[in-house]
């Protein structure tokens, strides 16, 4: 299995910045999931993200950046909506798409002449973000088309020794991946709903994003997204059927009523058992029922 170090107590920030530097992989706590990092400058190390996630090519992945000076680095033109969302919302879980700059590769991209940046608010990220002291390409830390990882031990059990080292930061205190607003039009447009609302956004700029359109940029994790990702219950793990007549174990779905909006927003009407259960604060379901259902519903 790849080596999982706690990183509340003893911080092996150095040891994780010496695997992205030479190439490889390091899952990473954020406020919204795990991230499975790799220096984003490597074409080769961004490679091997898409092949243990067996994520398709042309799905773009997200630049974390430390600092909000770094837009330049990886944008070539920076709009000032952009830099009031940043000074407003970051670090936190808003990702902002903007036109790539000349020496980003399509490798990053997926072909797309934008990329995703985003500063997350974890210590843990922040502090490795600022020792390696550049990009760091990071989708959720599991496999394509799965729920996404909200403690180091679902990256673990998902990627097992696939990836060279996890920190273990805890469970992420979200657990819905980040709002992505496209600005790299004329307007802004919501790419992919998350924890920051529309309005919020709205407020902010004043002007409310415009719903995705079909000429949009492919945004980074949206053909498969997953908004009801998994977290661990304190009460502990049942069994319980999916749905077919299969029995397997069933995590606790915990959703806030400020993130329900953002759930149902992708959503749209979804399966009925989960239409009905949005209006609980919690939701038993059986993981493998969800990934079902995500695939052939949404």
């Amino acid at each position: 299995m790849a080596e999982s170090v706690n990183t509340v107590h003893s911080l092996p920030i150095r040891e994780a910045v010496a695997v992205l530097k030479r190439g490889g992989l390091v899952a990473f706590p954020t406020e919204t999931v795990y991230g499975l990092g790799a220096d984003a400058s490597n074409p080769a190390a961004v490679a091997r993200i898409y092949k243990v996630k067996g994520r398709p090519v042309n799905h773009p992945v997200i630049v974390h950046i430390g600092d909000a000076g770094r837009l330049e680095c990886w944008a070539r033109e920076v709009p000032n909506d952009a830099r009031k969302l940043a000074a407003r919302f970051w670090p936190g879980p808003l990702t902002l798409v903007l036109k790539r700059a000349l020496g980003v590769g399509d490798y990053l991209t997926g072909g797309e002449d934008t990329i995703g940046l985003r500063m997350p608010n974890h210590p843990v990220a922040l502090e490795l973000l600022r020792q390696f002291g550049g990009g760091i390409a990071a989708p959720s830390a599991n496999k394509f088309g799965r729920i996404s990882p909200t403690t180091a031990e679902h990256v673990s059990d998902d990627l097992g020794d696939e990836v060279d080292l996890i920190l273990d930061g805890g469970p992420c205190e979200i657990g819905i991946e980040s709002t992505i607003i496209d600005l790299s039009r004329d307007r802004p447009v919501l790419l992919r709903p998350g924890r920051i609302s529309v309005e919020e956004i709205a407020a902010t700029l004043s002007v409310k994003p415009e719903p995705r359109d079909r000429s949009a940029p492919r945004a980074p994790g949206r053909a498969c997204w997953n908004p009801i990702t998994r977290r661990e219950s304190r009460y502990g793990s049942s069994r319980a059927t999916n749905g077919s007549g299969a029995r397997g174990r069933t995590a606790r779905y915990c959703v806030s009523a400020r993130d329900r909006s953002a759930i149902r927003a992708q959503c749209g009407s979804g399966p009925p058992r989960i239409r009905s259960a949005m209006r609980e604060t919690c939701i038993p379901i059986c993981a493998r029922w969800t990934y079902r259902a995500v695939m052939k519903f949404w």
